[in-house]
């Protein structure tokens, strides 16, 4: 049986089912859903009209903007942000007659990581820690830590820093313009120096 931590806030309008477990100041805002078999974690907030699905593990200090449906096998760690309006998928060759609920591909959205308005996120992918999907990009393959995707289908077109700040496109070490985090940058990857 889940439980609703008292200091969490549910607006009248909102669903929560029973067994859905919704940590402590998580906010659920006007005309959520949030299905039985959800895990929520503490200090999230669901905008307007997000639908959150039964096989869902949602971490700390989550932020869900409006008109967002996280589908089954979806698993956001901590503090991962998602734009207004961005897509989730679970299956990857759907079809209306045909049921595929066996064939769920899992998604994995990483720690930090910011998936910008009316993105989509192609299901079975790993979005990296603190990777960075530009607004109405769509991802179909896997992205590393730090990556800048921007496009359709997604490409890398840089790095960021943790504080969504883009890195110099300089290879080697580097630090953030805006908040001095060293990083070690090349072709291929990204990585923090002091995490």
């Amino acid at each position: 049986m889940g439980t609703i931590d008292p200091t969490a806030q549910v607006h009248a309008t909102a669903i929560v089912d029973d067994g859905a477990d919704v940590g402590a100041r998580t906010r659920v805002w006007h005309w959520v859903h949030v299905c039985g078999g959800a895990r929520i974690g503490t200090g999230c907030s669901f905008g307007q009209n997000v639908f959150v699905g039964n096989d869902v593990v949602i971490g700390n200090n989550v932020r869900i903007q409006n008109n967002v449906s996280v589908y089954d096998a979806v698993r956001l760690e901590d503090d991962v942000f998602c734009g207004p309006s961005m897509v989730f998928t679970n299956v990857y060759n759907p079809r209306a007659a045909v049921s595929r609920k066996d064939e769920y591909r899992r998604t994995l959205v990483r720690r930090g990581a910011t998936l910008g308005a009316n993105c989509t996120i192609v299901c079975g992918t790993t979005i990296g820690e603190h990777a960075f999907v530009g607004a109405g990009a769509v991802v179909n393959r896997d992205v590393a830590p730090y990556a800048l995707m921007l496009g359709v289908p997604a490409r890398r077109a840089g790095w960021m820093c943790r504080c969504g700040v883009r890195l110099a496109e300089d290879a080697g070490e580097q630090s953030c313009s805006a908040c001095g985090a060293r990083y070690r940058v090349s072709e291929a990857a990204c990585e923090a120096i002091d995490a």
